[in-house]
């Protein structure tokens, strides 16, 4: 699985929600990520993908759609 297909899967576990076909789509504006869910998204990701990603650097509208969180841990590998 590349990281693009974990962070879907995670996505998808932490919203419930199928995101695969909606990269573009603003988590945090329709409710499917909020404050506790971020940071397990966070912790997910350096679990799953070995990024650290300090809560201190966290930038919303950086991580606020799938497509975006995928860039972003691209860039920070």
């Amino acid at each position: 699985m590349n990281d693009t297909e974990k962070i879907y899967s995670i996505l998808n576990d932490l919203t419930g929600e199928d995101l695969t076909d909606k990269g573009d789509t603003n988590l945090f504006d329709t409710g499917l990520l909020d404050s506790m869910a971020t940071v397990q998204l966070l912790l997910e990701i350096e679990t799953e993908i070995g990024v650290e990603v300090p809560v201190s650097e966290f930038e919303r509208s950086e991580w606020e759609t799938p497509n975006k969180i995928i860039a972003k841990v691209g860039s920070l590998k």
